[in-house]
């Protein structure tokens, strides 16, 4: 399920980022609290704090990384987890193909499906 517009949108502003967003997906600190929306952009990943009580307004910037780093493998198993800057997150399910793409995007290019209209 993608991220609602507004929450893609409230992200761009907070970040001040003019260019495209790539991806976007909410996490959770492992075991539950805080919660988090990774925002990758052509140029970095961004990691936003919602906080406890709140999972689609943007606190703070826990942290802001180059593109090039890896954000998964996913675990699953109990609930998907990764480990991502020394921390461990969880992703719902619904999730997980976005980090993976993500990481596919930079490290496995090829395993991409084709655009079906690279002219457009």
């Amino acid at each position: 399920m993608p991220v609602p517009r507004p929450l893609r949108e409230r992200c761009r502003e907070f970040l001040g980022i003019d260019g495209d967003i790539r991806y976007v997906f909410p996490a959770t600190a492992f075991g539950g609290g805080a919660g988090f929306i990774f925002v990758v952009t052509d140029d970095q990943i961004a990691v936003i704090s919602t906080g406890e009580t709140s999972r689609s307004t943007p606190k703070s910037v826990w942290g802001s990384y180059p593109r090039g780093t890896r954000i998964g493998p996913v675990e699953s198993g109990a609930g998907a987890s990764f480990e991502f800057a020394g921390a461990v997150f969880e992703v719902d399910d619904e999730y997980v193909a976005v980090v993976n793409a993500a990481d596919a995007e930079i490290f496995d290019r090829d395993s991409l499906p084709k655009d079906p209209l690279p002219d457009l």
